[in-house]
């Protein structure tokens, strides 16, 4: 477990300050596009879409939720507090109202080089990167290493923390859940996608509008410490509270690492279900993307950490050494929440949080195993077959032992992989910047002129968007026939 550490500490410490910077470059390019047009984003998720091979902005944006509203959202912040203070939820916040443009960006080139594989609209970072860059053997190895993670190492991180939460909140056997859980989630992945998404339309808001009203009334039972709680996560975001002073650079890396994380904006997580979606413009799609940020890090992320800290309901540590000590011997994660919804709720915090986890959990898992199937697409140019089969036997498998495993090493390694494909992601979509200020600019343009936005990306110079230019073909044979001109005739 050191050498996974050290492993992540190296990847991690220089990635926080790079996410950060990543996000605000794409604000300052884009003009601030995830603030600005927040009036936009909300219009988008209503919109129907354009034709039916794809899904709609709407079951898009609930599908990259359910993968973004995870165990990062629950035990992620609880670490994070552990880890670097109440002063990483304040970077926690920030590096998500950043990162939704980077989130924005990479959700624009999903959409751009987006194609249709098996009458479905696939893409994603890979697909980005081969057309956007021209880089197939790149983006062939980053396929890879999405369809390794989501495949066969994430979700043990999701499925252990519902297995520890379930066995302290109703004392079942890990080994109880875990066969359950893969049981449960077998049925819904061999449904397909179309079972996926439905599955993802019912939960998501359910869980997500559940939990908020829980934080909400914690909140409300504690009034007086609201004022107290935000001059703390200040004081010790900024390195001024007497306590927390020396821990503000701890505060950075940790509330940027769980950031990202949770909402995974830069990671590439997101583009996958983003691109399936039918929209007329791939701005419209970056928009939704960008406010699914602020719903998984700015509403439910906060909700938790706000739960936490104003019930006194964590521990504190640095370089080894115990600096708040306001629960003992409750360790760091899932039992945070616990025993914040306890103080309000006295004996059903356990099962609450557990519930709550695990359709946070089981939601995320769904979603994973989407993103994973998808780049084993990308990479066989189809789907189905006997190679589906071996990544649904091991995404099952992973699902299994990430219940009965240590949950420092599914931490340890979920991280290392997120922070891996993390710094590839960020760099290309760096790299295809030319691109991301081309879309936003006709967008914009389209706006200004009162119309619904269209994109052709043969007038932009945009090369590789073989979906959009069918497009622009198909709309232009079914154009109305001009009437017959009688210029020039005698009458």
């Amino acid at each position: 477990m050191e050498l996974i550490g050290a492993v992540n500490d190296w990847i991690w410490n220089p990635m926080a300050y790079f996410a950060l910077a990543v996000g605000l470059f794409f604000t300052i390019l884009t003009g601030a596009v995830q603030f600005r047009r927040l009036p936009d984003m909300i219009r988008q998720i209503t919109e129907k879409k354009n034709n039916d091979d794809g899904i709609s902005s709407f079951q898009a944006l609930l599908l990259t939720l359910s993968s973004r509203i995870g165990v990062g959202n629950i035990a992620g912040v609880a670490t994070a507090l552990l880890a670097g203070g109440p002063g990483a939820l304040f970077w926690m916040v920030v590096a998500a109202l950043v990162g939704a443009a980077s989130s924005f960006a990479e959700t624009v080139l999903a959409q751009v080089y987006k194609r249709k594989i098996d009458g479905e609209h696939r893409g994603g970072a890979p697909f980005y990167v081969e057309f956007g860059l021209k880089l197939r053997w790149l983006a062939v190895v980053l396929s890879t290493l999405y369809l390794l993670g989501y495949g066969f190492v994430f979700p043990g991180v999701q499925s252990n923390n519902i297995a520890s939460s379930i066995e302290v909140a109703f004392n079942v056997p890990v080994w109880l859940t875990a066969l359950g859980l893969t049981a449960l989630l077998a049925f819904t992945i061999l449904g397909g996608t179309r079972r996926i998404v439905k599955t993802a339309q019912i939960m998501v808001p359910v869980m997500a509008v559940g939990y908020i009203v829980f934080a909400i009334l914690i909140i409300g039972a504690n009034l007086g410490q609201v004022v107290p709680t935000l001059q703390m996560i200040l004081g010790a975001a900024f390195g001024m509270d007497q306590v927390l002073g020396g821990m503000a650079g701890a505060a950075i890396a940790w509330g940027v690492r769980r950031a990202v994380f949770s909402n995974v904006a830069g990671v590439g997580e997101g583009t996958f279900g983003a691109a399936a979606a039918a929209v007329s413009h791939p701005a419209k799609q970056g928009l939704v993307q960008a406010f699914s940020i602020f719903i998984d890090t700015v509403v439910v992320c906060t909700a938790t950490g706000v739960m936490i800290l104003i019930t006194d309901s964590f521990n504190v540590e640095h370089n080894g050494e115990t600096v708040i000590e306001h629960v003992p011997g409750v360790q760091a994660g899932v039992a945070y929440t616990q025993e914040a919804v306890n103080t309000l709720f006295s004996g059903f915090g356990p099962a609450f949080v557990a519930i709550a986890l695990f359709f946070f959990a089981f939601t995320a898992l769904i979603a994973f195993y989407y993103i994973a199937d998808t780049n084993l697409a990308y990479i066989r140019r189809r789907s189905g077959g006997a190679a589906e089969w071996v990544l649904k036997i091991g995404f099952l498998a992973i699902t299994f032992f990430g219940s009965v495993a240590s949950a420092d090493l599914m931490w340890g390694l979920g991280d290392i992989g997120y922070g891996l494909l993390g710094w590839v992601n960020m760099l290309v979509i760096l790299a295809m910047t030319p691109v991301v200020r081309k879309v936003i600019k006709d967008y914009d343009e389209q706006m200004r002129a009162g119309v619904n936005p269209v994109f052709d990306p043969q007038k932009l110079g945009i090369s590789g968007a073989q979906h959009w230019e069918e497009e622009v073909a198909y709309r232009s044979s079914h154009l109305p026939a001009e009437p017959p001109s009688h210029h020039g005739q005698g009458s």
